[in-house]
């Protein structure tokens, strides 16, 4: 009797994950869409882009970017939230969005943590500080100088309130002791324009948003957030270098589908990731970016964003931001 039980128990077990094994098998059978909750030309869309036509090709379906971008970012999150657990919806986001919001929303439509599955890192890439050619300031220390004789009169631009750009922004004032006016813009592009016409004095951008601009000589970048130099632009000082001591920021981007999504399914993707991100002509789409590839396990990846959902409450607390 006891051994027709034990079969019994095995059966049982065999028939609630044989459906998660077929899923994974048989997905994807159909298109794939791809939410960016930023705007066009910036680097979460870069990133998702990249990814995307890289999944498309392993998986001989079409796998198609749609950006939603509104409200920080919201708006896109929120749709993939409420999306069916199927694999066939996904998010590609940044920190900025998905751990910065849960600090400065007191009534987000979503849970960051709750109401997503982690997927799959893809990278991480730096912010540079730029100023346009018409800028007097050639280094950071000279900028941070010109703002200290004459406080309030500079000003930095923003992807809008709350983004990394403008806690980068606030971040810097109160390391560096300066008083910087900030200008929310409704994406990078925007901000990065109106420095390059002299319209603004500076900005903190993502290095796939600005790199290009900086390459033709349309901006100056003083200085880079991460802790050391990036290859796309050695000449590049730290925020460290300029007198900022202990600045390191060097956000990561990934992919979330919605919560209850089968585990067999993130598995697969994260593994065709991981596959994918050690691919030489990958590395050098990231490269070319300012990015470095970022691997991690589904569970990796939900310990990061639980660490820096914490970090970030600490940096707007500090900073007095709340958001309506």
């Amino acid at each position: 009797m006891g051994i027709v039980r034990s079969l019994i128990a095995a059966f049982a077990i065999v028939l609630a994950t044989w459906p998660s094994f077929v899923v994974a098998e048989d997905f994807p059978t159909k298109t794939i869409r791809i939410i960016v909750p930023q705007s066009p030309g910036g680097a979460t869309d870069t990133f998702g882009r990249a990814i995307g036509q890289k999944l498309s090709e392993r998986w001989k379906h079409p796998v198609v970017v749609e950006n939603r971008a509104g409200a920080a970012g919201i708006i896109g999150t929120e749709a993939v939230a409420k999306a069916p657990a199927d694999g066939y919806t996904l998010l590609v986001t940044y920190e900025g969005s998905q751990a910065i919001n849960p600090s400065l929303y007191e009534k987000l439509p979503f849970d960051s943590v709750k109401d997503f599955e982690p997927v799959a890192t893809i990278g991480v890439t730096p912010f540079l500080f730029i100023v346009g050619p018409q800028n007097k300031a050639k280094t950071l220390r000279e900028f941070l100088d010109l703002a200290r004789a004459d406080p309030d009169k500079l000003n930095y631009g923003s992807a809008g309130n709350g983004s990394v750009n403008h806690l980068l922004g606030e971040m810097l004032k109160v390391e560096a002791d300066v008083r910087i006016a900030h200008v929310p813009y409704k994406g990078a592009p925007q901000a990065i324009s109106d420095v390059i016409g002299g319209h603004l004095d500076a900005a903190f951008a993502s290095a796939p948003s600005v790199i290009a601009a900086v390459q033709q000589g349309l901006v100056r970048a003083l200085a880079v957030s991460s802790a050391q130099r990036v290859a796309i632009s050695p000449d590049t000082p730290t925020i460290a270098e300029g007198g900022v001591k202990d600045f390191d920021v060097n956000p990561w981007w990934g992919i979330f589908g919605p919560a209850g999504l089968s585990p067999s399914i993130v598995s697969k993707i994260n593994a065709d990731v991981a596959e994918i991100l050690k691919e030489p002509d990958f590395q050098e789409t990231l490269a070319k970016q300012g990015a470095s590839p970022l691997a991690s396990s589904p569970e990796q990846f939900r310990a990061l964003l639980v660490k820096d959902i914490a970090k970030w409450a600490k940096t707007v607390k500090a900073a007095g931001i709340k958001m309506n």
